[in-house]
């Protein structure tokens, strides 16, 4: 196949249900939308669900950087882009763009795949998909967090994972990370939070450590360091919410000069 393979569109007119107060499409909407179409350009050269299911395989996001370039409007019509830039043995990055009506970059997002197999253990990446679309080999490495520890004092919550919060692999799904994420900012000091979720460009970055189940209870805290903002969850109670023990996401969010 020729490099086309690699790439895919599609469509998304954002819905009244996908936008906020303000009228704009939530942070987490870019992360469904990359996803979506991801199974979109999966299932169109034939590894749709039922492919992965009767082989006991899936993808798992590890972690993801996305930058918001512009505000999209309810009812705006866009264009989403999926290009798969790379892979190594048991990962496979790809590329989203997200385009406006007119053509210009309203945003984009790295996502980083892991191959899980029936036990939920890392596997190699079948050879069938080198041959499919002719992935180039992935040069950087996977996408991590590092946070500093938190404030004395940072505001610390505990709550249950939701049934609506799930997908159909049966753990949140993980756009709603990047809900509870901006829920738990706009707790610390809400003006200055709201006027950073509304400002474009704005970058997050995303690491996944660990799958939340159903009826999961979760703790997190969020906190300011320096020009950028950190988040951490923890399966863990919130006395326990140590740097590296129980730990299941880690974020942080922070205005950018718009680079890619």
């Amino acid at each position: 196949m020729s490099d086309a393979a690699l790439v895919h569109e599609a469509p998304y007119r954002v819905r009244f249900d996908e936008a906020g107060p303000d009228g704009l499409l939530r942070t987490s909407g870019f992360l469904r939308y990359a996803q979506d179409v991801a199974w979109l350009h999966s299932t169109a050269h034939g590894f749709d669900r039922a492919w992965y299911l009767e082989r006991g395989l899936t993808w798992l996001v590890r972690a993801a950087e996305l930058e918001i370039l512009a505000p999209i409007a309810m009812g705006t019509t866009i264009v989403a882009r999926t290009a798969v830039v790379g892979q190594k043995r048991v990962w496979a990055r790809r590329r989203g763009d997200f385009f406006l009506p007119d053509g210009t970059l309203g945003g984009w997002v790295h996502t980083d795949w892991v191959m899980i197999d029936e036990r939920g253990a890392l596997t190699r990446i079948p050879a069938v998909f080198g041959e499919v679309f002719e992935i180039p080999p992935m040069a950087e490495p996977m996408g991590r967090v590092t946070l500093p520890p938190p404030p004395s004092g940072a505001i610390t919550r505990q709550f249950t994972v939701r049934p609506q919060e799930l997908d159909p692999m049966d753990h949140v799904n993980n756009a709603v990370y990047v809900d509870w994420l901006e829920e738990a900012l706009l707790q610390v000091e809400p003006a200055t939070v709201a006027s950073l979720l509304g400002a474009t460009p704005r970058r997050y970055r995303l690491e996944y450590a660990a799958a939340a189940s159903a009826g999961a209870a979760v703790a997190d805290q969020a906190w300011s360091d320096g020009d950028r903002w950190c988040y951490r969850l923890s399966g863990r109670g919130a006395s326990e919410l140590a740097a590296s023990e129980g730990e299941m996401f880690r974020a942080t969010v922070e205005t950018t000069g718009g680079t890619e």
